[in-house]
């Protein structure tokens, strides 16, 4: 049985190196995740492209996951003009904003980075409990967590990317 390969997966798959890199830059901002994911092309589908999404997070250092934390806007304030952020954040009601905004800022100076929680499909409600809940975890349980959010927050961008049709490119 033959399995199509989607649309946006045959855009990255045939990249040249650079192309490839930036397109992906767009899903984690983290280098060696990019490197990674780069090396393994190409993919013959969707579930291969995810599960070295996958094994690329799980080999991040502190710094590399680090700076894939560091790409993301908090949650209850999307990037000015990111389309991908509003969306994903979407769950998120104007009365939640300011709350979430506020233990942000408190899970910052616990933490020393942004709440990362993977939004799609999240309420507010949903997100402001996670916070509260996840505040007062020690750093080496946090960052466990924070890998694991990544990783789901990748496969949902990487998704989108490979089933973007020829025409949105």
């Amino acid at each position: 049985m033959t399995t199509s390969v989607p649309p946006g997966l045959s855009r990255l798959n045939e990249a040249a190196a650079e192309s490839a890199a930036e397109l992906l830059r767009e899903v984690c901002a983290s280098g060696a995740w990019v490197d990674a994911v780069v090396r393994g092309r190409p993919y013959g589908g969707l579930d291969d492209l995810l599960a070295a999404s996958d094994a690329a997070s799980a080999g991040l250092t502190e710094d590399d996951l680090a700076e894939a934390v560091a790409g993301h806007p908090p949650i209850g304030r999307p990037a000015p003009g990111d389309a991908r952020s509003a969306r994903e954040q979407s769950g998120v009601g104007e009365g939640e904003r300011e709350e979430l905004l506020r233990l942000n800022l408190a899970y910052q100076e616990a933490h020393g980075h942004v709440f990362l929680i993977c939004a799609t499909g999240r309420t507010g409600e949903e997100m402001l409990a996670a916070l509260e809940q996840r505040i007062g975890n020690d750093a080496g349980t946090e960052r466990g967590i924070v890998r694991t959010e990544l990783g789901k927050i990748n496969r949902v961008r990487l998704t989108r990317l490979a089933e973007k049709p020829e025409d949105a490119a």
